[in-house]
């Protein structure tokens, strides 16, 4: 009995002993992980991905492996450096940091036919900005999807009269197996630059040493090949499963839209009510994702045309003119016009309060901000033209933009010839659908002048907008600079024209934009977004929209409203609407107070200036027509996943998107290392399994007290 209750004590103590190590081991785990893995890696937290977009067809962009992918880093700085990369270097597969200014298609393809050898790729941002151009989109954008056709103007069907971004290299429409990331961080790209250079740096040719300095990059990517096959993965999922997975998602927002003389939303006009569109484009994209500027592709436009909004609110006789106005902010057109598309579809089926016919002339503003000789270039259909009465109504749309530009010496508009096609603009979609008088208004007569087309550079810089150093953020929000006066100009223009073709007569001249705004519109989608201004007239929670620092990006997303889309919408309020004496409840809800009617308006309770001391906001009520509108592709709420007449573009989901920097030791040492681990292993069982063999001998209970028997 005495050995039998020696034993289990023994057993307990050995038992005792193992869960007192492994709670030990836990502990420590848990108190020094982290801090072993940030002594390990460098994450690089300023960096945007290449993320897959799929259409009907096709699949572009790039992923990673489900694990990340791992590569040497080599920094090729100049085209020759590429050899080592894809044969001399013994240590593949290598994960290339590459200059802003060989990020072009020629060394592109380089890499990608050497899979074998690249891991992934990070690129540095050029400065400057390169010289010669740089546009990753193609020669002929939303091709296929605009006017014209084969059986509708087939002489420029496809572009073939004029490849309108010439520069385009097509690279963003291109699919890559392997990540590519962008650094935006001039530091970190000198912090891996600096590890490359203590670590990786060959001498006299000979190999690099170990451990070396390596790059791993997160990007992978749920969806595959197609819109067709990712949603219809996704719908599956969404049928048969609790928990659906879904691998994409349709991009999509919101169109910005108000009318001059507010409407009855919740019906139709009448057919007799004319109306005159101003239409732009509030999206851009460049090859990263998130990464789209677009000061030249979009936001000197849409800059334009909220100023040129502004002064036609302020003539004395708007509300009295024969015919009303309304202003079009388009998201998604980078994207094979989803924008334009989606409300000309809504038009058609009377699910949009202004209907085609309704439609008297449309006007539209892409690509001003880089005039040559002040000309603003006119461009009209020739093929809808053919028909007298179109040809008339243009004729007397281009003769108004004449008269309204006569009084503004600093833009000159030049008509073109009849025989030259549209470029890509949104009035193609309309005029898809129907008849009516449009033009286009652009800086440039032929191809474009922008040479950053949906790229990272398409900054301010790019539209010569810059600042006096030793100026304060705030001093630079109202420093108006040249091109904040030349876009005026032609705000000042449009709405004078905007007035003439409603049928105003008395007050055209003194329409004026006011430069003010566009240099503060323009700071604030260009250069800092987290102003003073943009914090006033936006509402308490959506202050966060605006990030921290730098400008907003104008790419159109699968999460919306986006941050542009907000903006603009509070921007167009507060710019033409007015500020009501409600409170914050009455505003929320303005269906209790009398003479406010919510289909007439929408209502906005906005932050407001802050006060004389800075310490607190004066918020208020701003009543206007500005509201928003679903912006998604037909395609989608058809089902019809393979369209050819409306975009199909979708978005792939992902779980993980980082990258981070390591030393990595050689594969030799990484076997030596594993093969000890694994003996250290095996030793510490067959240790655990003596110890618990000879329990009772090593671990012996104290034997109990018992009576003593003489």
């Amino acid at each position: 009995m005495a050995t039998a209750g020696g034993g289990s004590a023994a057993e307990l103590g050995s038992r005792g002993l193992l869960r007192l190590l492994s709670f030990c081991v836990l502990l420590a785990g848990l108190c020094g992980g982290n801090s072993v893995e940030r002594k390990i890696y460098i994450p690089l937290n300023k960096t945007a991905p290449c993320v897959r977009l799929l259409n009907a067809t096709h699949q572009i962009g790039c992923h990673s492996s489900i694990s990340g992918d791992t590569g040497v880093i080599h920094v090729v700085e100049k085209e020759e450096d590429l050899q080592w990369v894809l044969t001399d270097g013994p240590n593949p597969p290598y994960m290339v940091l590459l200059e802003g200014t060989l990020f072009t298609r020629k060394v592109m393809e380089k890499l990608k036919g050497s899979t074998s050898r690249i891991a992934g790729l990070a690129v540095s941002l050029a400065k400057p900005s390169p010289a010669a151009g740089f546009s990753p989109s193609v020669q002929c954008p939303n091709d296929g999807f605009g006017l014209y056709s084969n059986s509708y103007g087939p002489e420029f069907a496809h572009c073939r009269d004029i490849q309108w971004n010439y520069l385009g290299d097509g690279l963003a429409y291109e699919d890559f197996s392997f990540p590519i990331f962008l650094l935006e961080d001039e530091n970190e790209t000198n912090v891996i630059k600096q590890c490359y250079r203590d670590h990786n740096l060959s001498q006299n040719g000979s190999a690099p040493v170990f451990p070396l300095c390596a790059m791993q990059l997160f990007s992978h990517m749920h969806a595959v090949l197609s819109t067709v096959t990712c949603m219809r993965r996704s719908s599956i999922q969404s049928t048969f499963s609790i928990n659906p997975e879904i691998v994409c998602d349709p991009l999509s927002d919101y169109n910005v839209w108000s009318m001059l003389k507010p409407i009855n939303t919740s019906g139709t006009l009448e057919p007799d009510d004319k109306v005159v569109v101003v239409a732009t484009q509030l999206d851009s994209r460049s090859f990263f994702w998130n990464v789209a500027p677009g000061a030249e592709s979009a936001v000197a436009s849409f800059v334009t045309q909220l100023a040129a909004a502004e002064a036609l609110y302020k003539a004395p006789d708007v509300t009295t003119l024969p015919r009303n106005v309304m202003f079009v902010f388009f998201q998604g057109e980078a994207f094979d016009y989803i924008g334009s598309s989606r409300m000309v579809y809504d038009m058609e089926r009377g699910k949009f309060p202004v209907q085609l016919e309704n439609i008297d002339s449309f006007v539209e503003l892409r690509q001003v901000a880089l005039r040559e000789s002040l000309e603003l270039w006119m461009h009209t259909d020739p093929v809808s033209q053919k028909n007298k009465s179109v040809q008339s109504q243009v004729e007397h749309l281009l003769t108004a933009l004449e008269e309204s530009g006569a009084g503004v010496p600093t833009v000159v508009l030049r008509r073109l010839n009849q025989s030259q096609p549209l470029p890509p603009s949104s009035l193609q979609r309309f005029l898809r659908a129907r008849n009516i008088s449009g033009v286009v208004l652009t800086d440039h007569a032929t191809v474009f002048h922008n040479r950053y087309y949906h790229s990272v550079y398409d900054t301010a810089e790019n539209i010569n907008v810059s600042y006096p150093g030793q100026q304060s953020p705030e001093e630079d929000l109202d420093f108006v600079t040249d091109t904040a006066k030349a876009l005026a100009d032609v705000a000042t223009v449009l709405g004078r024209a905007l007035y003439q073709l409603a049928g105003g007569t008395n007050f055209r001249d003194t329409i004026q934009a006011d430069p003010h705004t566009v240099t503060r519109l323009l700071y604030g989608f260009l250069v800092r977004a987290n102003n003073s201004w943009f914090q006033s007239i936006l509402r308490q929670d959506l202050r966060s929209y605006l990030g921290d620092q730098g400008p907003l990006q104008h790419y159109i997303a699968v999460s919306s409203p986006t941050n542009t889309t907000y903006v603009v919408q509070y921007a167009l309020a507060n710019l033409t609407g007015k500020v009501v004496d409600l409170t914050r409840e009455q505003c929320q809800d303005p269906s209790k107070v009398p003479n406010e009617n919510k289909d007439l308006y929408e209502y906005m309770w906005v932050q407001g200036p802050l006060n004389s001391n800075g310490t607190e906001r004066l918020p208020y009520c701003v009543r206007s027509t500005a509201r928003l509108v679903r912006a998604v592709s037909p395609a989608f709420e058809l089902g019809q996943w393979g369209s050819t007449e409306y975009s199909t573009w979708t978005e792939s989901r992902w779980k993980d998107i980082r990258a981070r920097i390591f030393l990595i030791a050689s594969k030799e040492l990484e076997l030596i290392t594993l093969a000890v681990g694994f003996g250290v292993l095996v030793c510490s069982l067959v240790i655990t399994y003596c110890i618990n063999a000879k329990a009772d001998v090593l671990f012996i209970a104290p034997r109990e007290p018992g009576s003593v028997s003489f």
